[in-house]
């Protein structure tokens, strides 16, 4: 809930009242005091932000609003780390207990490294604000727990630029890449591996123990879905994999896998398409291979289906979805 109070702070901060945000995200009051969120009520709230504030920087403003209250338990573990590598691996230790709309990945060069946030959406596709936010709360997080004025090498977003790029340089005072691969910082190592000034081994360790145990409330529904999801990677084909085979595959029931999905406010079925559409967006916008034969390995009976499945997950058929990404590809060569 820190996350959305920051969403909310950040929407009352340019004159958008908590009442009107929510209910512009159709979300009752009440839901503020639960502990978590579905993370497509988050996704509501921060398209809702969007429309009452209209801004395009809502989510740089949101990201920039980030501090010690906003990671709970996980900043004292953050802070008391070495340096921001090691700081940043804690993160993604201990992600799920800040959010479980995303995950990060280091990419190490032997200049430069790249942070990457991998989105988790639900069922409804995030807002482009909500990756910025992310980013921006990254950098954000950065100056603070160094005490410099940190910025990246490099930021890019896999979105198309969504205001004036002076707002994207106030934020991030680095060059901007839009419509990529992925989205990231390009972290300087010098960067990276510099001495926190808060650095304390003996915190660190009490800080981590304390995080442990509260992520490990969350492990036994938590731990299904990742492996889940990478079985349903491993399975998918012209077959679609079925409940059953997922139950016997984590040694466990159709009811307890049902049972620990639902504590997460998951589904089978949700995570089947998540799989399959992260496959689907890397064979059209990867290869060349025919539209009616991706339709065909990922399961779809028919290329019409497919075809409105792929609309539900981009807003674009794939046709146009791979040429946007063709020409994206072109203009970044030149």
């Amino acid at each position: 809930m820190s996350w959305v109070n920051t969403v909310i702070a950040a929407a009352n901060r340019l004159g958008v009242a908590s009442d009107r945000l929510l209910g512009a995200a159709g979300i009752d009051p009440v839901e503020l005091s639960r502990e978590r969120w579905p993370i497509d009520y988050i996704t509501r709230l921060w398209r809702a932000a969007d429309r009452c504030t209209g801004d395009p920087g809502f989510g740089l403003k949101a990201g920039e609003l980030v501090g010690p209250a906003s990671l709970n338990v996980v900043s004292f573990v953050l802070q008391s780390s070495a340096t921001l590598r090691e700081a940043l691996a804690q993160l993604q230790k201990y992600q799920r207990l800040i959010s479980d709309g995303g995950r990060f990945q280091i990419l190490a060069g032997d200049n430069a490294s790249w942070l990457v946030y991998h989105p988790r959406q639900g069922e409804l596709a995030f807002s482009p604000h909500q990756i910025e936010a992310v980013l921006a709360a990254v950098v954000s997080f950065a100056r603070w727990v160094t005490g410099t004025p940190a910025r990246p090498v490099k930021v890019q977003c896999s979105h198309a630029q969504l205001g004036p790029l002076a707002g994207y340089r106030a934020v991030f005072q680095c060059p901007m890449e839009f419509e990529q691969a992925f989205n990231g910082l390009l972290l300087d190592n010098a960067l990276l591996d510099l001495p926190l000034p808060q650095a304390d081994a003996q915190l660190a360790h009490l800080h981590e123990r304390y995080a442990a145990a509260q992520l490990a409330a969350l492990s036994e529904a938590g731990a299904t879905a990742p492996y889940l999801r990478d079985w349903l990677a491993a399975q998918l084909g012209p077959q679609l994999p079925r409940r059953g085979d997922a139950a016997r595959a984590l040694n466990i029931s159709e009811r307890t896998l049902a049972r620990r999905l639902q504590a997460q406010r998951l589904s089978f079925e949700q995570l089947l398409d998540e799989v399959r559409r992260d496959v689907a967006l890397h064979a059209v916008g990867q290869t060349a291979r025919a539209l009616n034969d991706i339709a065909q390995s990922l399961g779809f009976a028919e290329a019409s289906t497919f075809y409105r499945a792929f609309q539900r997950w981009t807003g674009m058929t794939p046709g146009r979805w791979r040429k946007a990404r063709a020409a994206s590809a072109n203009a970044a060569q030149a």
